[in-house]
């Protein structure tokens, strides 16, 4: 089946590198879509296992496959050469190493059609990997989940990335309003969702299960250092330190929920970016009491009171992120207006 003459409705956006174990499964989960007005353009980034081979086979069988081959540049050029020749209205992405349900492509334009006002829609996604083995990963695709409403996907991105990139479509004017993906040494993923985030870009989160993330031994944020948990940290702390400008009534003083030296070595990249940390809180006896680099270290009584402080909570090892917040909000504290969880 052919596009129609004005473009399609959706353009799926995948690029492709050396996919040719899982390509295959890919594109037919996206052949197989309830929703037939669709492009996809996959953009083959010099790949050198037959996965253009594959990708011409399917393009000559269905014309709505629209291949786009050019040397090797990286993830970020194929993703943005995909973004400039797209036709269509919504814009899908999707990796060659994950799954759709037939009925995602459907649901998502039935979303951002009935809801005007969103410019990005995602979905919820099944991890497609060994759980015992990466526990971690399986922990984030549960956390993704758990974020559907837009208040709360924009109150946790300074945690981590709020959403499943293959999972998300939105609206063609929203790069074109508030830019494509940049190239740094950062998540390029990540670094769109603050920047739109911080431009007012609504996102939301269908409650349906419609991708299955796999875990493939080759995903870029396994080996690539552009992923690794410090590069989080360093693009977000410019997007959080504007977000407190305007959020922090004590701006440009936090208390910062966190003494370790992992922890104040992440602070320091928000003090570049001018906040004032006045103390620290941790639930360690034997650091509460005593000063570090000139600043108090107070244990989590000291926060029975909101309104006194606004707490930074940067502390990311498992499990004690939700007991600081479940602190917090027993103390009476607030989300966005007393505290902000940024580890």
């Amino acid at each position: 089946m052919s596009a129609s003459p004005a473009g399609p409705a959706i353009s799926v956006l995948m690029p492709v590198h050396n996919a040719a174990t899982t390509l295959p499964g890919a594109v037919q989960s996206i052949l197989d879509q309830t929703e037939a007005d669709w492009e996809l353009l996959a953009v083959d980034d010099g790949s050198t296992d037959g996965s253009e081979e594959i990708l011409r086979d399917c393009a000559r069988r269905d014309a709505r496959v629209r291949v786009l081959a050019g040397p090797h540049r990286g993830v970020v050029h194929a993703l943005n050469r995909g973004l400039a020749a797209a036709r269509g209205r919504l814009i899908a992405r999707m990796d060659a190493d994950d799954l759709c349900a037939p009925e995602r492509l459907a649901r998502q334009r039935s979303y951002l059609d009935a809801h005007p006002t969103v410019g990005l829609a995602a979905c919820q996604v099944r991890f497609g990997g060994d759980e015992d083995r990466a526990a971690g990963y399986a922990r984030h695709v549960a956390w993704t989940n758990s974020l559907c409403a837009h208040e709360a996907i924009s109150l946790a991105r300074f945690v981590e990335s709020p959403l499943a990139h293959p999972s998300v479509m939105f609206r063609r004017e929203v790069p074109m309003q508030h830019g494509a993906y940049r190239q740094g040494d950062f998540p390029e993923d990540y670094e769109l969702w603050l920047r739109w985030l911080e431009a007012g870009v609504r996102m939301e989160k269908l409650a349906d299960t419609l991708l299955v993330w796999r875990d493939s031994p080759g995903r870029l944020s396994r080996r690539d250092p552009r992923y690794a948990a410090e590069a989080f940290h360093r693009v977000k702390a410019g997007y959080l330190a504007r977000w407190l400008t305007l959020h922090n009534a004590r701006h440009p003083r936090v208390v910062l929920w966190g003494a370790g030296r992992v922890t104040r070595r992440r602070a320091r990249l928000l003090q570049a970016e001018g906040i004032a940390i006045d103390a620290y809180v941790d639930i360690d006896p034997r650091k509460i009491g005593r000063a570090i680099e000139g600043k108090p270290v107070l244990g989590p009584s000291a926060l029975r009171t909101p309104g006194g402080c606004f707490v930074v909570a940067a502390v990311s090892s498992a499990g004690a992120r939700e007991q600081i917040e479940s602190a917090l909000v027993a103390a009476g504290h607030r989300a966005g207006r007393d505290y902000i969880l940024a580890g």
